[in-house]
């Protein structure tokens, strides 16, 4: 079978977790632009960061078969850092790229003026560069933070059908189903949803605009998680093409709408990304 992985962040992952990622069916994935854990400190640490999301990254998954693309953004948890915020002048340059086929993460932390100030703008960019957006939804007050979400979202020039609502559960899908968005979810080992919350979803509200994520980062996450959700759907029933829907149609069908998916890897890459190789100790 075949996965798409939207939302993961390989940055904080090591190779062996590009070739577990591999062997369980991962074939193509998005890493969005997202905090690193301890704040950052100028425009240009965001600059070097979009750097190796369409360098190093790249070249990394490439070594294991899997297609990598990213989205770039100011995340909303930096929104509201006036060291942070310049960058916002720097992101058309990266969203022209090819590798790019998403402005996001963008949304709400602790949903302040800044980041509705930020949000606007990102939405902006993403319908002047014909991009759909991957929307997060706060960890906190999750109700509450989907409807201010929407309300931004109704006064953009970006239609519904190029969002994607991401970090949904129980208490929000319903809503984020009616806005006419897509609908994400990301499965954890301990928090937000797990596999089997996911199977229950599925069954209530259907596979269509369905995005099921892994969201793997530096914190307690599997990069696996989408496989789980494979497995745990055929154990209660589902076929194999709505499996095959959810892990791989829909994302492709989301980010299809940038028109810059390369999902073939082809031959292996060269040996090396700008001099540097993934090897250690070889030569």
């Amino acid at each position: 079978m075949r996965i798409f992985d939207p939302h993961i962040h390989m940055t904080s992952r090591t190779t062996d977790d590009y070739a577990a990622m591999y062997e369980a069916g991962v074939r193509a994935l998005v890493e969005p632009s997202f905090w690193l854990g301890q704040p950052r400190t100028s425009p240009a640490s965001f600059c070097d960061y979009f750097d190796s999301l369409l360098g190093w990254e790249p070249y990394r998954a490439a070594q294991h078969g899997i297609a990598h693309h990213c989205t770039i953004a100011l995340n909303p948890k930096e929104a509201g850092d006036e060291r942070c915020v310049p960058v916002l002048d720097e992101l058309p340059r990266y969203l022209v790229k090819d590798g790019v086929v998403a402005v996001g993460e963008i949304g709400y932390d602790s949903m302040t003026p800044a980041e509705d100030t930020a949000l606007a703008a990102q939405l902006q960019l993403a319908a002047d560069h014909g991009l759909p957006a991957l929307v997060h939804t706060p960890h906190r007050d999750k109700a509450a933070g989907l409807a201010r979400t929407l309300d931004v979202l109704r006064e953009s020039a970006l239609p519904p059908e190029r969002v994607v609502l991401d970090h949904l559960n129980e208490t929000t899908v319903a809503r984020a189903a009616d806005s006419g968005c897509w609908m994400g979810f990301s499965i954890y080992p301990d928090t937000k949803m797990d596999e089997h919350r996911m199977v229950r979803l599925l069954r209530l509200h259907g596979t269509d605009r369905v995005l099921v994520n892994s969201a793997a980062d530096w914190g307690r996450s599997d990069p696996l998680k989408t496989r789980a959700v494979a497995d745990a759907m055929r154990a209660d029933g589902f076929t194999e093409d709505e499996v095959e829907t959810v892990l791989w149609h829909n994302p492709v069908a989301f980010y299809g709408q940038s028109g810059r998916l390369q999902l073939e890897t082809g031959p292996p890459p060269p040996s090396t990304h700008e001099g540097n190789s993934i090897l250690r100790g070889g030569d």
